[in-house]
C-alpha cells in the first residue's frame, strides 16, 4: 500500500508539473489566486462584491480566532484556570444572533442587486443562440441567419491524440484555440440564449463574469456588454463526457464597424437569403426535445 501511495503521489506531481508547463498556462500568473475584475460591468460588480464579502469574512475570522486564541492562552490549565459550571446569558445570546443576521443582510443587499442586473436581458441589441454538443459549441445569430459550429482547433486536436508523437509545447495555444470563434461587437448589449442538444454542458467565459448551464430542453439566457475589443477564452464547465476537457470557448470582440463587415462576409459565405434573415427575426430559438441528462 505504501508503494502504491508513493507512486500515485509521484504521478500527481508529474501531472501537475506537466499542466503548468503547457503553453496555455504559460501566460498565467501562478500565484494570482484571487478573482479578476473581468471586462464587463457585470464582472466588475461580481468582483467588487467578492472583495467586500472576502474582507468581511477576514475581519470575522480575525475576531473569532483571535478571541479563541486569547482564551486558550490566557485560561490554560498550567496557569491555574479551573472550568466552571456553564451559565446561560440572554444578552449574549441576543447579541450573537442579531449581529450575524445584520451582517448577512448587509452582504445580501448588494449581492441581490448584482443578481438582478445579471438577469436583466431587456433592451439587448442582438441575440445569439448557443447550443452545447458533445463536444463542441453551436452558435446562431438569431437576427442575421448566420450559424456555425465551433470546435477545438485542428492542430490541438491532432496533438492530443494518444500516440500522435507531437509535442504539445510546439502548438500555440494548445487546447485553448478553436477553429471558429464566437464574434460579437464591442459596446453592444448581446443577449445569449443557451441550451444543449445531448447532455448538460455549461458555457463559461470568466472575463464576462458569469457561467450559464446549457441543458437539453431548457433555454437559459444571459447577456454581456464588452466595451473594449479583444479575445476572451473559456471552457465547458460541466462534466459532459470523455472529451469534456476538449471543448474550449473563444469570444472575439470586434469594433462595431469591423463586426458588421465580418457579419456581411459570413452572410455572403453562407448565402443567406434576405427572406430567411427576416424570418429569423421573429423565430424563437429551438430547444432540443431530449430530457436533461448528465454526461
Amino acid at each position: 500500500m505504501k508503494r502504491i501511495g508513493t507512486k500515485m503521489m509521484r504521478l500527481a506531481l508529474a501531472a501537475s508539473a506537466l499542466a503548468f508547463s503547457l503553453p496555455g498556462f504559460a501566460a498565467v500568473d501562478r500565484w494570482k489566486l484571487n478573482m479578476t475584475p473581468g471586462v464587463t460591468e457585470v464582472s466588475q460588480q461580481v468582483y467588487d462584491i467578492h472583495m467586500i464579502i472576502l474582507w468581511i469574512c477576514v475581519v470575522i475570522g480575525v475576531l473569532v480566532f483571535g478571541a479563541m486564541g486569547y482564551a486558550i492562552f490566557k485560561f490554560r490549565k498550567s496557569k491555574g484556570a479551573v472550568a466552571e459550571k456553564w451559565s446561560h446569558n440572554d444578552k449574549a445570546e441576543i447579541v450573537l444572533t442579531v449581529i450575524p443576521v445584520l451582517i448577512l443582510v448587509a452582504m445580501a443587499w448588494p449581492a441581490t442587486k448584482v443578481l438582478i442586473n445579471m438577469a436583466d436581458t431587456r433592451n439587448a441589441e442582438m441575440t445569439i443562440e448557443i447550443t452545447g454538443y458533445q463536444w463542441k459549441w453551436g452558435y446562431r445569430y438569431v437576427d442575421s441567419g448566420v450559424s456555425f459550429i465551433s470546435s477545438l482547433d485542428r492542430q490541438s486536436d491532432d496533438t492530443r491524440q494518444l500516440g500522435s508523437g507531437m509535442d504539445p509545447k510546439s502548438v500555440p495555444g494548445y487546447l485553448l484555440n478553436v477553429d471558429r470563434p464566437l464574434v460579437i461587437p464591442a459596446d453592444t448589449k448581446v443577449r445569449f440564449v443557451i441550451t444543449a442538444a445531448d447532455v448538460i454542458h455549461a458555457w463559461w467565459v470568466p472575463a464576462l463574469g458569469w457561467k450559464q448551464d446549457a441543458i437539453p430542453g431548457i433555454i437559459n439566457d444571459q447577456w454581456t456588454l464588452v466595451k473594449e475589443p479583444g479575445i476572451y477564452r473559456g471552457q465547458c464547465a460541466e462534466l459532459c463526457g470523455k472529451d469534456h476537457g476538449f471543448m474550449p470557448i473563444v469570444v472575439e470582440v470586434k469594433p462595431k464597424a469591423e463586426f458588421e463587415q465580418w457579419l456581411a462576409a459570413q452572410q455572403a459565405a453562407n448565402d443567406v437569403p434576405a427572406a430567411n434573415i427576416a424570418a429569423t427575426d421573429t423565430a424563437e430559438p429551438a430547444a432540443a426535445d431530449a430530457a436533461p441528462t448528465q454526461g
